[in-house]
């Protein structure tokens, strides 16, 4: 009589599968960190980016108006017209939740925002 062996399906070994949990965990625990890093190094430069969009819409304001050094202006209303907006039809606003503040015209910066150098990096125009 003949009798077949069968062989049983080849799988992995508990040992084969927890090295490729430990490979993958490794990998994840080096590419988080700088994903966070890149992520805020992305919001900083959107938000001083916005930050220069404004200043630049306040000198264009300013000139225009008739504005003389010390004088106020209102923020958003005043700059509309001077900046592309987003979709929703309204000045970008920063990507990490901060607001802008406009300074008196002549003030350098004359916008700021509220993160300013709370956050590494920092959301301040250079």
């Amino acid at each position: 009589m003949k009798t077949t062996r069968t062989r049983g399906l080849g799988g992995f070994t508990l040992v084969e599968i927890m090295i490729v949990v430990a490979i993958v965990g490794l990998l994840a625990a080096i590419a988080i960190p700088n994903l966070l890093k890149a992520s805020a190094r992305s919001q900083a430069t959107t938000c001083i980016n916005n930050l220069r969009q404004i200043d630049t819409a306040v000198q264009q304001f300013s000139v225009e108006a008739g504005k003389h050094v010390g004088d106020i202006i209102n923020y958003p209303d005043d700059l509309t017209p001077y900046i592309r907006l987003n979709r929703q039809g309204v000045i970008p606003p920063c990507p990490a939740g901060g607001t802008y503040a406009l300074n008196a015209v002549g003030t350098v910066p004359s916008a700021v925002c509220s993160i300013g150098t709370t956050m590494n990096p920092a959301h301040v125009q250079q």
